[in-house]
């Protein structure tokens, strides 16, 4: 059976929860691959909203696996109060499964993320100060602290004591902060072992003995393409790798095994953070979507930037995903608009191109090319099938699939987790 991809086509918080929790009743296991507790996920189930930020969104389908892969940064202390939460709210969180690889969010590197941003100032660039680059840095730079070591104490203080020796000389040295004490932060990390012990495995190859054995695994990415670290508006991007060729190196499954990879796009553009946004809304239009879509990051809270849907963007997307099917969601947020602008090209120094630039200058430069479509009235939200939209609803979607050069396979109408059209059917 094959491996399927599910990845954000624009800078993040499109719905991914959603089109996860859709499909988790057909699949039998979910994979976060990347990226920490920088990202979230927001499902509405009934009158209940769960926000996830750890663990996969497939934690609340009872039948499937949740896994967090070997490309995933943890902060233990946050994910073990998710779990609680979940717990508390009545979901069963035992059937999680962790990467033995997967690197650790620790003390100094949430420190570190957080002076560091403020002392960049005005050059900052947007971070949630949850120690995500730091962990990746450390990762890269091979003196990271793994899951694994929390089962090693000697390995453990090792590690720590040599990842510090640098560190606190940058603490104190550069930005007048105390120096952080070894023995502290490896018993804090200590203390973790036995609560998450139960969950520990090789996640690669219990991933491909399910695939052996016909099961169906999805991977589910965090953030967006265009906040990948290699592909996105760098540098203004995550640290990690949220395209579909971060799922292979993030969860160990070869790419011969994905045969399907499904881009979620918002019905408009949203951003959280500094950076490059052609398409952005500084005015009315602007605080509308962001009022009626509920647009604040899960994590942080912080109220999303707002713009008009962004065809280079979903051309993009793409290409460097190899997209194979989009899931469209918020349309419901668009109805009232008499007039809906998409872009469709940018102007860049007097040049119109349908693409995006290849400078960090040319994106920063890049001006909408906008065509316009008319909008609705009718109340979408109720919708079962795409012919009961309106008209124009439908025109417009229709207008997406075209300039994005992908199908369109769903649309989302509402938050509820049935709120979903089905246009072709996701894993067939």
């Amino acid at each position: 059976m094959p491996a399927i991809v599910l990845v954000g086509a624009q800078w993040g918080d499109e719905g991914k929860g959603k089109a996860t929790d859709l499909l988790g009743g057909r699949v039998d296991y979910v994979v976060r691959y990347q990226g920490g507790n920088n990202a979230g996920h927001t499902v509405v189930i009934g009158d209940r909203k769960f926000a996830l930020h750890l663990l996969p969104s497939g934690i609340l389908t009872p039948e499937v696996v949740p896994v967090i892969g070997n490309g995933v940064v943890i902060d233990p202390a946050v994910l073990l109060a998710e779990m609680a939460g979940l717990e508390a709210q009545g979901v069963n969180t035992s059937k999680l499964v962790i990467s033995a690889n997967a690197h650790l969010i620790t003390q100094y590197h949430v420190t570190l993320d957080k002076v560091t941003e403020r002392f960049l100032g005005n050059a900052k660039i947007g971070t949630t100060g949850r120690g995500i680059g730091p962990t990746y840095s450390d990762k890269i730079g091979r003196i990271g602290i793994r899951v694994q070591d929390l089962f090693d104490p000697s390995i453990l203080h090792q590690k720590v004591e040599a990842a510090l020796s640098g560190k606190n000389q940058i603490l104190v040295k550069i930005f007048n902060r105390r120096a952080l004490d070894v023995d502290a932060i490896t018993e804090e990390l200590l203390s973790y072992a036995d609560q998450l012990r139960p969950y520990v495995a090789d996640t690669s190859l219990l991933l491909n003995n399910a695939l052996d054995e016909g099961k169906v695994v999805l991977l589910e990415g965090g953030q967006g393409t265009l906040l990948d670290v290699d592909h996105g508006t760098y540098p203004f991007v995550t640290s990690s790798n949220p395209t579909a060729g971060g799922a292979c190196t993030g969860s160990g499954i070869g790419p011969t095994r994905i045969t399907r990879v499904i881009g979620i796009l918002k019905a408009y553009t949203t951003r959280v953070g500094s950076g490059p946004f052609p398409t952005e809304l500084l005015d009315e239009d602007g605080e509308r979507l962001r009022t009626i879509g509920g647009e604040r990051g899960v994590t942080t809270g912080r109220p999303r930037r707002c713009g008009w849907f962004d065809a280079p963007i979903a051309k993009f997307a793409t290409r460097v995903n190899g997209l194979t099917d989009i899931f469209l969601t918020k349309l419901d947020v668009l109805t009232g608009f008499e007039k809906i602008p998409v872009c469709v090209a940018y102007e860049v120094d007097g040049v119109v191109t349908t693409e995006l630039p290849v400078t960090q200058t040319g994106f920063h430069h890049a001006k909408p090319v906008y065509e316009y479509l008319p909008g609705w009235s009718e109340d979408i939200s109720g919708a079962k099938t795409v012919e009961d939209l309106p008209a124009n609803a439908r025109s417009y979607v229709q207008f997406l699939e075209d300039v994005s050069g992908t199908r369109i396979s769903a649309i989302g109408v509402g938050q509820d987790r049935d709120a979903t059209l089905s246009v072709h059917d996701l894993l067939d």
